[in-house]
């Protein structure tokens, strides 16, 4: 998984999860208490209500991006730009300031002139976007869209048939599309990944977005930091039968949960309480990490075949292996060349696979109970491997 530096600051699994705060100066915008035309105004706004609050990341809106609205040209954007810059020039609290916007020429000239990073919601439909961010050296969040600016979002309305294929087309659910649009026109070094929640379509169903969030984790295979934007969602309120006012709870709890399956970056109305709940998702999310001087034994986050491919596409192993895929993946990293030899000469005694990555790193696919006894074995032994037992038995655990 790369961390992403968003203008100094660090997102991804080595870092806290970051709050997004939202500021609209849309008029159409349909969340009023983060609505605002006047600069001034909207500097109060983001420094009392977000950035005091807890927003490490304040994302401001030219646009509604709500379906019901006209789409606005990018001419039409630049002429609302003036207000956040002037804004952002007044906010005394220290933040990253992101633009939302689907066009390459207001990211260039939003980041020409004082904003950190970038909220494609159209996911590089715009083809000049990842080259406009690269010459920034900015990060941007990419959020799941055809390759249509004015759809944003609408992955189903992806002609997939010509894309990819019929039969691919035929035999992939909303979750394979919504992957497959994160993967149009590329991927930055510093895209951070969106997944799309909330109705960006007609045919885009709550069951739609409840299966997204169900399979969370499966994005991680992208290898990028995860954006969430579920504060007050339908799919949310639907279950607790909630309208838009009384969802604050249910938002928390989902917060919570996104954390825990490997979300990054929260955007939020609501910053104090959902800085909160992404604290408690993140202390008790799993860390699956043991060092012991300059060994480092680490188990991968594998929930599926597609996972697994991205984990061996990376290390340079044929990614074929993920189609009989195990239960566990364990990295050992910092091994010496003798210690190499002993641990791969062990492993073939068990019913683990063991995959040279690099001359002090292996990687071991197996379950449970055959790495298990990688470490049992290892452990009667008088060398070095105990000490690499014991942080293998630490990491199982």
């Amino acid at each position: 998984m790369d961390n992403v530096d968003a203008a100094g600051l660090g997102i991804g699994d080595d870092y806290p999860p970051r709050i997004m705060g939202v500021l609209n100066v849309s008029k159409e915008s349909p969340y009023d208490p983060s609505v605002y035309d006047d600069p001034g105004e909207a500097a109060r706004y983001v420094d009392d209500e977000l950035i005091d609050e807890g927003a490490e990341i304040v994302d401001i809106g030219l646009e509604s991006a709500n379906k019901r609205f006209d789409v606005l040209s990018a001419e039409e954007e630049l002429d609302r730009l003036h207000v956040a810059l002037e804004t952002i020039e007044s906010v005394s609290g220290d933040a990253i300031f992101s633009i939302e916007t689907r066009y390459a020429a207001v990211a260039d000239e939003a980041l020409s002139q004082g904003f950190d990073m970038v909220n494609d919601i159209a996911g590089f439909a715009d083809p000049e976007m990842p080259t406009v961010c690269e010459e920034y050296d900015a990060a941007v969040a990419k959020m799941a869209s055809p390759p249509d600016l004015e759809r944003p979002g609408a992955v189903e309305e992806t002609d997939w048939g010509a894309r990819k294929s019929a039969d691919w087309a035929a035999e992939a659910d909303y979750v394979d599309q919504v992957y497959e649009s994160l993967k149009q026109n590329g991927l930055t070094d510093k895209t951070i990944v969106d997944p799309a929640f909330g109705g960006w379509s007609e045919a885009q169903t709550l069951a739609d977005d409840r299966e997204t969030f169900r399979r969370l984790r499966e994005f991680r295979a992208l290898g990028k930091p995860m954006l969430v934007s579920i504060n007050r969602k339908n799919f949310l309120g639907e279950i607790a039968d909630r309208e838009t006012d009384d969802r604050l709870p249910v938002s928390l709890a989902a917060t919570s949960l996104a954390v825990e399956r490997g979300a990054h970056v929260i955007r939020t109305h609501d910053v104090v309480e959902t800085r909160d709940a992404a604290l408690i998702g993140d202390a008790f999310t799993e860390r699956s990490r043991v060092n012991d001087g300059d060994l480092s034994v680490c188990e991968l986050d594998v929930r599926s075949s597609r996972d697994l491919r991205v984990h061996l596409d990376e290390r340079g192993i044929d990614p074929a292996v993920a189609d009989e895929w195990s239960t566990l993946a364990v990295e050992i990293d910092g091994l010496d060349g003798n210690d190499r030899i002993g641990v791969t000469s062990v492993v073939a005694d068990t019913d683990a696979d063991v995959f040279s990555v690099s001359t002090d790193r292996l990687l071991l696919l197996g379950t449970r109970s055959s790495i298990s006894a990688v470490s049992d074995c290892l452990s009667r032994r008088d060398d070095n491997l105990a000490a690499i037992a014991d942080s293998l038995s630490e990491m199982l655990e």
